[in-house]
């Protein structure tokens, strides 16, 4: 899956079934589901999960708990558009 199909599965009512949690929780994020998308990640240590979780963050507005996430995921404290942002973090996370 690429990019461009990813951003088009968010039309449909639940992510792909091979998504990874960090991906499905971007999807849920896509979709206006901050809640189901933080409860996906929250538990999960990996650091894609962190980078999704401090992506999250910044989108609530909890700057603090966003750069603890970032700092967590070894990833720069983000500043641009949201969308820059999880157009970003989908690409890296389809390619690896």
């Amino acid at each position: 899956m690429n990019s461009r199909e990813f951003r088009e599965s968010v039309s449909a009512s639940a992510p792909p079934a091979d998504t990874s949690p960090p991906l499905a929780a971007l999807w849920w994020a896509q979709k206006g589901e901050w809640e189901k998308a933080h409860a996906i990640v929250m538990n999960d240590e990996s650091v894609e999960a962190a980078w999704v979780h401090a992506y999250l963050h910044r989108v609530e507005g909890d700057l603090p708990n966003a750069g603890y996430w970032y700092r967590a995921a070894g990833k720069p404290v983000e500043k641009g558009p949201f969308e820059a942002e999880w157009n970003a973090i989908v690409a890296a996370l389809l390619a690896a």
